[in-house]
């Protein structure tokens, strides 16, 4: 398919892709709370070329899409962090559908997810984990504790 990315060539920074995947394996759906406080349901999925594989989060409903051994078309995909390695998104500007390609071979040696980047790559402040609600500063939290940071995070 004209316009794809291999999954080896995804990156943190990652944005825009359009990825065609076999999906691997399905996780067990999972509720976690977002960082505006909502209660969401996510599906970690593992899809792969030839070229390796990347866990894809797959939120509420989407994961009705993946069924396992056939190939997904991630169309205006990125990736994101989770505690410092690559996931896969759909998000709300992007699309998933079943692909019009067969993937005939995952090359399972190569798992993107794997590997775990430094702080610079996050999308979101805060030192430590990643996600920390409220992370509004890169300075880490150092001796605050587990303080909210719901306030002005301007006036240290």
């Amino acid at each position: 398919m004209e316009g794809t990315t291999k999954i080896k060539d995804l990156t943190p920074s990652s944005r825009r892709v359009n990825v065609l995947g076999k999906v691997v394996s399905i996780g067990e759906p999972k509720n976690i709370q977002t960082r505006m406080g909502e209660e969401k349901q996510v599906t970690e999925v593992v899809v792969g070329d030839e070229t390796g594989k990347i866990t894809l989060s797959l939120w509420g409903d989407q994961v009705d899409h993946a069924k396992q051994g056939e190939t997904l078309y991630i169309d205006n995909g990125y990736i994101t962090l989770v505690k410092g390695h690559m996931r896969l998104n759909v998000g709300k500007y992007g699309a998933i559908s079943k692909g019009e390609e067969e993937v005939a071979e995952v090359n399972e040696q190569v798992d993107m997810s794997e590997k775990e980047y430094e702080n610079r790559y996050r999308r979101y402040g805060g030192g430590g984990g990643s996600y920390r609600r409220y992370g509004g500063s890169s300075r880490g939290y150092g001796g605050r504790g587990n303080q909210d940071n719901q306030g002005d995070s301007d006036s240290d």
